[in-house]
């Protein structure tokens, strides 16, 4: 790990650098809750806020906190692309001034950065590649910061059963655990599933789940990259790093899904899906199209679809279908029986950051760890059925402790990454019928 601060004239840290920044490591590790508890006074108390990662949601969720609150200062970022960094922090000083005073000793570089961000902050806002989200949530909980945490929250069953230490470790100690399934904060989405609950469309048929779309945030490798600092800087290309489409992109359908359903499981589910189009190497390991349905105790069955891919239909929707009519919540909008449209504009991006920081300063916590692991995990379960095209469970994913390797806590600058390209530059890709990952 190197702060930009921190290098020598050739570019290096030095031992001693070294030496001070393993020490300061350690103590990001076992600080306790007493950086925090200044910043539940007055409104002009001041709230550090680190980043860790520095692509454009984590840059969103830093001016939705700066937003949020006038006490907050945004005093730390990390990441793993130096100029991602500080493009990131340039742009951000120029919309904020005052609020944003980061120095280069406090911009770390590495996998190792996220210690020294959860070191320098009271709360910290996390969205680098999933494959980090429950693990750096933890840590930072353990060291008595509040945490907000942007989805998914996990990419693999070991994985939630990090976040749910999580969630246990933010109701222990008093501390904010917030997610960025912001639908939970839409006032329109609110209204909308309420009205389902009072049975405006009836009993409940069926779901549909909608995330259609061209390839996502496709990043060109430059010539000075390793191969570890490229797949991280396209980490939405490379399984092991963002889980796929179906945890990264799908989960906030199947998320709105779940909360009509009343934040019950499915008993199981089985998925289609594969690379049809975009399988030049720039698009890493990870499928282009999934389809998968879910099936609930009551029979009732959620049929949910993701594509990224060029060139054709696109549309991001959540029907939900009733005995007396259906409903659109992301138009916020009842057909049939009892027609109704929700009329008012909603920012749930800016809501989730007003109500963390106003949880903060009045010394009441929230936590949103329960739809969190949940949702995430329904996911998880749709992308494995995919990859492998087996039938997977609720009770199987649930008990199963597979997960994409390798560790988060074992990553570091020098690693190999765990997928390399072949002799043509085309990575390897998981297939359906032959592909095993849960245990027997």
């Amino acid at each position: 790990m190197k702060s930009i601060g921190q290098y020598n004239k050739r570019g290096e840290t030095t031992r001693r650098d070294f030496l001070k920044y393993s020490a300061a490591a350690a103590a990001a590790v076992s600080a306790g809750p007493g950086f925090v508890k200044n910043a539940h006074a007055a409104g002009s108390d001041i709230i550090r806020v680190g980043m860790i990662g520095c692509g454009g949601r984590c840059a969103g969720a830093a001016a939705e906190a700066l937003t949020a609150d006038p006490g907050a200062r945004l005093v730390a970022m990390c990441d793993i692309i130096k100029d991602r960094l500080q493009g990131k922090r340039d742009r951000l000083a120029q919309q904020f001034k005052d609020q944003v005073t980061v120095d280069d000793d406090h911009c770390f570089l590495g996998f190792d950065g996220y210690k020294h961000v959860i070191e320098s902050s009271d709360v910290v806002l996390i969205a680098n590649a999933a494959k980090f989200h429950p693990f750096h949530a933890l840590v930072a909980l353990q060291a008595g910061k509040h945490v907000f945490v942007e989805k998914p929250h996990g990419i693999d069953p070991l994985g939630i059963k990090v976040l749910k230490e999580a969630v246990e470790t933010a109701r222990q100690k008093g501390l904010c655990l917030v997610s960025g399934l912001q639908s939970r904060y839409h006032a329109g989405y609110i209204e909308t599933i309420q009205r389902i609950h009072d049975g405006a469309i009836g009993d409940i048929i069926s779901i549909e789940e909608n995330f259609l779309r061209p390839p996502y945030q496709i990043t060109q490798r430059e010539p000075w990259m390793s191969e570890i600092e490229w797949q991280c800087s396209t980490q939405y290309h490379f399984n092991w790093l963002s889980g796929d489409d179906v945890p990264q992109s799908l989960v906030h359908n199947l998320d709105r899904s779940n909360w009509v359903l009343h934040d019950t499981p499915p008993v199981k589910c089985h998925g289609l899906g594969g690379r049809s189009s975009m399988t030049d190497p720039i698009y890493g390991n990870v499928f282009d199209h999934h389809s998968i349905v879910y099936e609930y105790e009551n029979g009732i069955r959620i049929y949910a679809f993701c594509r990224t891919t060029d060139n054709c239909y696109n549309d991001n929707s959540s029907f939900i279908f009733g005995s007396k009519g259906k409903a659109s919540i992301l138009n916020c909008q009842i057909w049939g029986e009892n027609e109704w449209k929700y009329g008012e504009e909603c920012n749930p991006y800016q809501t989730e950051h007003n109500v963390l920081f106003k949880a903060i300063r009045s010394g009441e916590p929230v936590n949103n760890g329960d739809y969190m692991a949940r949702s995430t995990m329904m996911g998880i379960m749709g992308q494995i059925s995919c990859y492998t095209g087996e039938e997977i469970t609720w009770e199987r994913v649930n008990n199963s402790s597979f997960s994409f390797g390798p560790k988060p806590e074992d990553c570091h600058d020098d690693m190999e990454p765990p997928v390399l390209p072949d002799t043509s530059g085309s990575y390897p890709v998981y297939r359906p019928g032959f592909t095993r990952l849960l245990e027997a």
